[in-house]
This record gives C-alpha cells, structure tokens and sequence, in this order.
C-alpha cells in the first residue's frame, strides 16, 4: 500500500533503481575527471559526447578554429582503451585513403584488400567538410551498417565504431556542406562557442603551467572495450513509459509541421531521440528516462536534421531556436 502511494507521488515511476548503473556512473565520472585535466568548461560538450558512445552514436563537433574540438575528441579517446584512428579530411582525399583499397600481391597471384584507417574503433574525422562529396559518400555505409564493403567482400567493424567529426563552420572559404543523408547519420551535432573570460584565463594557466609538455601524457585510460560495450547494452535497457514515447513522437512530427521550416525530421530522428534520452539518463544514475532527459537531447539531435525556411534563416532564426519553440509548446502526454 504505501508502495504504491508513493509511485503515485513520483508519477508512476519507481524511483529505486532497478538496473545497477553505479560502474557506469563511477566510469564517467573518472574519464570527466581525465579530460578536465586538460579541457577548461566545456562541461555540456563533454557530457553530450558521453551520452553519444554510451548511445553507440556518432557526433559532429562544429566550432571555430581553436576551440579544442580536436583535443577534446583525442582525450575522450585516450580515456577509452580502443582502436583509435585519425583521418585529416583534404579536397584531395579519395574513398580509397579512407575505406582501403586491394593491392596486387605477386607471391600470391592475388588481389589482397588493404584496410583503411576507418577500421578502428574509435574514429576521429577532423574537419570533415574539407573533403568533397564523393570522399564523405564513402561514410555512407560505415556509419549507418557498421560494416565495408569493398570487391564484393563485406568486412563487420568490430564493436563499438564510433565516428567522432569535427567541422569548422560552413561559411569559412575551402569547405563542402555535408549533404542532409550524411547529417542524418550523426546523433548528435554539437556547437562549440568561445570559452567566458574566467575560462580563457585558466585556459592561459594550465598551458604556462605545461611548459610545452604534451597535453596527453597524464591522460588515464578508464574504461576497456570490453566494459564500455557492456555499458551499451545497458543503456539500451534503460526503462522509458509508454506516454514518453508519444511526447519523442510529438516533438519530431512537429518539426514536419512548423511553419518555419523547410524539411523537418525523419522516423530515425524519433530512435535518436529515443536512444539519446537512454544516455542522458544513464550517466545522471537513473534506470528510466524523465522528460528533462529527452528536452536536453532534442537540440543535439534535431538541429541538424532539420532545415529551416529561407526566408526565416535570413533573419537569423536559427534551428536551434525552432527546437527550443517546439520543445515549449508540446505538452507531455499524460
């Protein structure tokens, strides 16, 4: 009885949890910990980037050049015990340079495929809007199956694959827009600005403190492929009520329908919403998802999946701005 007097109280929703999240919760905090050796703020980047790999999703880092969209990617990546990989994206770079290509070997009398740097674990894309069309088409696959093919072979990557990009934004002179296919691959896009005064001050004391060491060297690494796949799959556990599924439903059909929008998102928008919510949920200690969680993952998640009008966009509505008018005016499913 009292029980359920108090699941009346919370909603519904029993508040002792149910799925022990406590490593995954101590993980996170140990590699926040790590990476603010080096990155000063930054705070929302960093969680988004977690909520991202606990979701098994791939992010796009769009900021100005030298905001630490890099060194941020590589520090996550030093924290994690994974293949790593770095690929500098050029207008000279072909699909091959990234996928791999088959050599002639002549003791075998054979056709040999050479892989190519994206058959890594963990994969870092700096400035990926460098390279034209045809080299970011060759992600298509990769990103979405998790697998290549090449000569007919198709070659599994082994878990997790996690595509970390990073793009200087589109206006800069030298730079192709990723088509809206490639976008929608992304779970989140993350918008980095510049550090507050106190930030860039301390930004200043720790590189005079470093003296030209290198940033990684005091870097630990936290959480083994092993351990951070069995932290997907508990992710992917995490309780979420029937009514919330309606409220992601509603959210997303909205930006099909808001007038100040050109295209709006698609059913995977829905799942990325949904998986993204999973996340948020888990690195805060909870088994079951809130309607904070699925408010805070909306922008990451939908901002680059939608288009807003011309006519709008030339007065400096932003995508980000729209999100937030959706996500005010939809009430929650009760």
């Amino acid at each position: 009885m009292e029980e359920n007097k108090e699941l009346e109280e919370n909603g519904g929703v029993n508040f002792e949890s149910r799925i022990n999240l406590e490593p995954l919760k101590v993980a996170v905090d140990a590699v926040r910990n790590e990476i603010g050796k080096v990155i000063v703020g930054q705070d929302k980047m960093i969680d988004q980037l977690l909520v991202a790999i606990l979701a098994n999703g791939h992010v796009l880092i769009e900021g100005a050049p030298g905001v630490a969209k890099t060194v941020t990617a590589k520090l996550l990546a030093r924290t994690l015990s994974l293949n790593f990989s770095r690929i500098q994206f050029t207008p000279d770079l072909m699909p091959s340079d990234i996928i791999g290509t088959s050599v002639f070997d002549v003791s075998k009398s054979a056709f040999e495929f050479k892989r190519g740097p994206v058959f890594a674990n963990f994969v870092l894309i700096d400035e990926i809007n460098r390279a034209p069309a045809k080299t970011q088409a060759a992600l298509f696959e990769v990103m979405e199956e998790r697998q290549i093919t090449a000569d007919g072979t198709t070659y599994l990557m082994d878990p997790p694959f996690l595509v970390i990009a990073t793009q200087n934004p589109i206006e800069q002179e030298g730079t192709y827009r990723l088509p809206e296919a490639q976008l929608d691959r992304f779970l989140f896009k993350i918008n980095v600005g510049y550090p507050s005064l106190e930030e860039e001050v301390n930004i200043l004391v720790k590189e005079n403190k470093l003296e030209n060491k290198d940033k990684m060297e005091g870097i630990n690494t936290v959480i083994a492929q092993k351990e951070l796949v069995g932290y997907q799959e508990l992710v992917k556990k995490i309780k979420i009520e029937e009514h919330l599924f309606e409220y992601i439903a509603r959210l997303v059909m909205q930006t099909r329908e808001h007038q100040f929008l050109y295209l709006g998102g698609s059913p995977r928008a829905s799942i990325a919403l949904l998986n993204a919510a999973k996340g948020f949920a888990a690195i805060r200690g909870r088994d079951f998802v809130t309607p904070d969680d699925i408010k805070d993952a909306a922008v990451p998640v939908l901002q680059h999946r939608i288009i807003v009008s011309p006519e709008r966009e030339m007065e400096g509505l932003t995508a980000s701005q729209v999100i937030g008018q959706i996500v005010d005016s939809v009430e929650i499913p009760r």
